[in-house]
């Protein structure tokens, strides 16, 4: 019933795309999340060393024979990143589905993915930026709207309004995302003209979720009212769950602190020593408003069965 172009192109059961998410994004949770029907996607940024990354590909094809993904991020880092040597890893491995996320388009690496014959997804946050990159040969469009965890870019638009401007806009498959969190939100979205739904707050709040259960049980508790967006000041608005270092890093841009003040709380090691140590207010974690209906902690196959089941259901319904 939910085949669509976008299952079809890649391979996949269920019409849903996990979010990659920095330090998150294991193997074992991508494998996960393609053997339960969908389509993982491996955060390649996380890994520092182009052999630690080529392990965690190799981990993933031993445990699931079912398609993933690999994201490659344009995002300003800390550290150098030569994201051809995840590409290099990629082509070694036969991999064929990547994605590309941050401020620009991967105008320099766009003729690897061609030439590896790839399947090239590229998340972007209007529709100017949709049209940019059709025109230089994306396979798929992903837009998610102002509801969502993580980036949120400078438009500030809702999925209800995003999705189906891009959708109008392109003339490739959209996945769509930004507050889904279950079937009802999978049949909206399809309404809206997209092809799949991209997950991630969701997905945190699952028990395959590589962080700690002090973490998940903060995040089950919380209601769409606890999250807040942070780092507007320096260029990266993110959508976060509303713990004490939000708060402070909000406090630390109205008061225009510099970047490296900002940085001492943002930075990925404070939310990995969250994720592994359970301290909840140690570090920021990306988190969107979806985390309103989230009421439990099932595995990624059952929270992805039923998902389907209530599509179904749902859809059944608006037909009668």
């Amino acid at each position: 019933m939910f085949e669509t172009k976008v299952t079809k192109k890649l391979g996949i059961k269920y019409p849903i795309v996990g979010g990659a998410m920095m330090w998150i994004s294991t193997a074992e949770f991508v494998a996960a999340m393609s053997a339960a029907g969908g389509l993982g996607i491996l955060s390649s940024a996380t890994y520092d060393t182009k052999e630690k990354f080529d392990d965690a590909v190799k981990k993933i094809q031993d445990l699931t024979d079912r398609p993933f993904g690999v994201n490659i991020n344009l995002f300003p880092a800390m550290r150098a990143i030569d994201n051809n040597e995840y590409i290099d890893v990629m082509e070694k491995r036969g991999l064929k589905i990547v994605e590309t996320s941050g401020h620009h388009a991967p105008a320099e690496l766009i003729g690897r993915f061609k030439a590896a014959g790839m399947t090239w997804i590229h998340k972007c946050v209007g529709v100017r930026y949709a049209l940019k990159v059709q025109e230089l040969g994306a396979d798929i469009i992903t837009v998610v709207g102002y509801e969502n965890g993580g980036a949120t870019g400078k438009l500030d638009i809702g999925t209800l309004v995003l999705v189906p401007a891009v959708v109008d806009a392109v003339n490739l498959p959209v996945i769509g995302g930004g507050g889904v969190a279950d079937g009802r939100g999978l049949v909206a979205l399809l309404a809206l003209g997209a092809e799949a739904v991209i997950m991630g707050t969701r997905l945190l709040v699952t028990q395959e979720a590589p962080i700690h259960p002090n973490l998940k049980q903060a995040l089950l508790s919380a209601s769409e009212l606890d999250t807040m967006l942070i780092m507007r000041s320096i260029g990266a608005t993110h959508r976060v769950y509303a713990n004490a270092a939000a708060k402070k890093c909000a406090e630390l841009e109205e008061a225009k602190a510099d970047f490296m003040q900002i940085y001492e709380v943002i930075k990925g090691e404070n939310a990995k020593r969250m994720y592994d140590e359970g301290e909840v207010d140690q570090g920021i974690v990306s988190a969107g408003q979806a985390l309103g209906l989230t009421h439990d902690i099932p595995t990624i196959k059952e929270l992805f069965d039923r998902m389907m089941a209530q599509a179904e259901a749902v859809a059944q319904k608006l037909a009668r």
